[in-house]
């Protein structure tokens, strides 16, 4: 459920109680409200001198798009450069970023790709799984050892 702000009637009566010395806990309490939301109101207005609630969501540009030019330039620079790679030359021109994820999306919204291609070097962990009938191997997905443990040995037969 989104969070809707204060109706502007209640926060001019708020700020109005306050004013006239009401404390914010018993402000709270008459108006039945949160008392860190007349806290938070009253921050306000002594920073704005509006009772008015701020913007509420919308746009964010991306962090990265004033340094469109930047990336461009990195990523055609080098074939197959990798996020971390992309990173360390944008520290190195002044521009921290601290996820890869900011750099994959802004490379994603220029329609860059930094993906390697299949010639590239393969992965550096193999498989960990035997081979399946599926895979073009032989043996069944529930691959087990034949060896019997202690918990899975037969039972005695009683005397």
């Amino acid at each position: 459920m989104m969070t809707v702000p204060l109706s502007q009637d209640l926060r001019q009566r708020i700020a109005r109680a306050v004013s006239e010395g009401s404390s914010a806990r018993r402000t709270a309490e008459r108006f039945e409200v949160s008392p860190s939301a007349v806290v938070k109101l009253m921050q306000r207005v002594r920073r704005t001198g509006s009772t008015a609630p701020a913007k509420i969501g919308g746009h964010r540009r991306p962090v990265l798009e004033a340094h469109a030019d930047d990336l461009r330039a990195i990523t055609s620079a080098k074939a197959g450069i990798t996020l971390r790679e992309i990173q360390a030359k944008l520290a190195e021109r002044g521009i921290e970023v601290k996820a890869l994820s900011t750099i994959a999306d802004m490379l994603h919204r220029l329609g860059l790709s930094h993906k390697k291609s299949r010639s590239g070097r393969p992965s550096r962990t193999g498989r960990t799984s035997p081979a399946t009938a599926a895979t073009g191997g032989s043996g069944s997905a529930t691959w087990m050892p034949s060896a019997l443990s202690s918990s899975t040995r037969r039972a005695r037969p009683p005397r």
